[in-house]
C-alpha cells in the first residue's frame, strides 16, 4: 500500500462508499470490498475495509433506542452469523483467490438483482426467530469466504418486518458484529499486516467525509432513486468482478 496511486484510489472508494452511507444508511463495505477487489487480492481489499466499517457501523449500531428489542427479535441470527464467519476464513488459504473472488462478484450480483427486483422476503415474528440460525451460518460463511455482510443478511432482516429506523440499526449491529468477527478471523491467518493496518485506518478520515457530504445529499435526492442507481452500480460492479476473476 505504499504506492501513492493505489492510495489515492483507497482513499476515492472510501469517499465514494462513505457518500453512499450518508445517503441510504449502507453500502460502504459493498462499495469498498468491490472497487478494491480490481486492484487489490480479496483478502487485503478485505483488512482494508476493517477500521472504516468497524468505525461507521458501532455508531449505527449504537444510535436509535432499539437495541434490546432487536436483540429479542434476532439473537440467533446475529450470534450464528458472527461465530461462523472463521469457518469462512478458512477458504482465504484453501481455495484459489479467484473462485472467492468470482463468488464475491456473484453475491453483488444477487444483492443488487434483488433491490433492482424490489424483492423482499416476509417471515411472521416466530418463523424469523426460529430461521435466524439458518440465515446466520449462511451469512458468517459467506462473510468469512468473501467479506461480503450483504445476502443473505440483509434479506433476512427486511423479512423480519422492522421498522425503517430499526431495520437501520439492526444492520449497523449486523455489520459492526460481522466486521470485528472478520479481522480477528484475517488477524488470525496473517492477512492484516501493519502497512494495511495503517491504510485501513486512514480511510476512516475520507469515509467520514463522504458520510458528512452523504447525509447533506440526502435532503436534496430521492432516496427511492438513489438506491436505484446504487443497486445498478453493485450489478455493474458485480459484473466486472466475476469478468475479472474468470479472466484470471
Amino acid at each position: 500500500m505504499q504506492d501513492p496511486t493505489l492510495l489515492a484510489a483507497a482513499a476515492a472508494t472510501f469517499f465514494l462508499a462513505g457518500t453512499v452511507k450518508g445517503v441510504i444508511g449502507l453500502g460502504l463495505p459493498t462499495i469498498t470490498l468491490g472497487l478494491m477487489t480490481l486492484l487489490l487480492d480479496l483478502p487485503s481489499a478485505m483488512a482494508l475495509l476493517i477500521v472504516p466499517s468497524l468505525a461507521t457501523n458501532l455508531w449505527q449500531a449504537a444510535v436509535g433506542g432499539h437495541m434490546r428489542e432487536i436483540l429479542r427479535k434476532t439473537w440467533p441470527f446475529l450470534l450464528t452469523a458472527t461465530a461462523t464467519i472463521w469457518i469462512g476464513a478458512q477458504a482465504l488459504r484453501l481455495v484459489d483467490l479467484s473462485y472467492l473472488s468470482a463468488l464475491l462478484g456473484l453475491l453483488l450480483i444477487a444483492y443488487a438483482a434483488t433491490g433492482l427486483a424490489g424483492f423482499r422476503l416476509s417471515m411472521s415474528p416466530g418463523a424469523a426467530l426460529r430461521s435466524g440460525p439458518l440465515f446466520g451460518i449462511a451469512n458468517g460463511i459467506l462473510t468469512g469466504m468473501t467479506g461480503s455482510f450483504m445476502v443473505p443478511g440483509v434479506l433476512y432482516l427486511q423479512a423480519t418486518g422492522m421498522p425503517r429506523d430499526m431495520l437501520v440499526q439492526a444492520m449497523g449491529m449486523l455489520f459492526m458484529l460481522s466486521t470485528a468477527a472478520l479481522a480477528l478471523a484475517l488477524g488470525h491467518s496473517a492477512h492484516i499486516d501493519p502497512e494495511l493496518g495503517l491504510a485501513s485506518a486512514l480511510g476512516l478520515i475520507p469515509a467520514i467525509l463522504g458520510m458528512i457530504l452523504g447525509r447533506k445529499i440526502r435532503g436534496y435526492l430521492s432516496e427511492t432513486r438513489f438506491r436505484q442507481v446504487f443497486f445498478a452500480g453493485v450489478l455493474l460492479l458485480g459484473l466486472s468482478i466475476t469478468a475479472h476473476a474468470a479472466l484470471s
